[in-house]
């Protein structure tokens, strides 16, 4: 995973409820950051870095993502507030997502054609990591460059909020799926699934989970992000051993629709 140093504080992306910003990084680029301190905490960029690098291993669309550090030093000079609190409570490493200069937000009420065999790659892989993030509302994907990007995760994975309910979630049905901005055009979920399961084998999971660090899988004080870490891939694992329960639902809520 890319590792950068933040050197300077753009621009907020007040749209956002965390606060995210455009930073620029010692290698010249531009990042949208989502921040450590930020109210969702370190588990928002668990989802956001583990979700986005599945959908990149799937084939999908996805900004480039690197870890990006930040020192005391920037945003102490920040006139807002609140921005100057978040940056101080984010010191140390957070996720950056590249800028897509140009980009515009997919409009569910003009929404420009969509392959089927896409939409359902999308929808499968939503449904799989739970993502509650992606209706008609809040359709969290851009067109930029004549694709369609996925962004925004950081609402995917919500059983780490409760690791007591972890095994129950791995079967769920994820009835949410009837709200994807993408179902209508999802004809295709199964074959999807059949094709996606093998291109996010168990060792490509594994890789992705190393790439966290270590100081965002703490789910205690005295716990081995190393557990933390095969904790995740154990629910990933058995996620994909219960795909046929979220494929059925989304075939069922897509019937429903037309």
């Amino acid at each position: 995973m890319r590792t950068v140093a933040a050197t300077r504080y753009v621009t907020p992306l007040r749209e956002g409820g965390s606060l995210p910003a455009v930073i620029e990084a010692d290698d010249g680029e531009l990042y949208v950051v989502k921040f450590r301190g930020a109210g969702q905490g370190v588990r928002a960029l668990v989802a956001e870095l583990v979700v986005g690098e599945l959908a990149r291993a799937a084939g999908l669309e996805v900004p480039g993502i690197a870890l990006v550090t930040l020192d005391s030093m920037l945003g102490r000079n920040e006139p807002d507030a609140e921005i100057r609190d978040l940056l101080r409570a984010s010191v140390g490493v957070n996720l950056g997502l590249a800028y897509l200069p140009g980009a515009i937000a997919y409009d569910p009420i003009a929404p420009p054609a969509v392959d089927e065999a896409l939409a359902s790659a999308i929808v499968w892989l939503d449904a799989c990591v739970m993502n509650v993030d992606r209706t008609p509302r809040n359709p969290n994907l851009l067109l930029w460059n004549g694709g369609l990007w996925l962004i925004d995760h950081g609402a995917a994975l919500y059983f780490h909020h409760a690791w007591a309910s972890a095994a129950a979630s791995a079967a769920s049905v994820f009835p949410q799926v009837r709200d994807h901005v993408l179902l209508p055009r999802a004809s295709r979920v199964e074959s999807a699934g059949r094709e996606l399961r093998g291109r996010l084998d168990a060792p490509r999971r594994e890789a992705i989970l190393s790439a966290v660090p270590d100081d965002w899988l703490a789910r205690g004080t005295a716990d081995d992000p190393r557990e933390t870490r095969a904790a995740y891939a154990r629910w990933l694992g058995a996620r994909f051993e219960n795909s046929a329960t979220f494929e059925e639902e989304a075939q069922r809520a897509r019937s429903a629709l037309v």
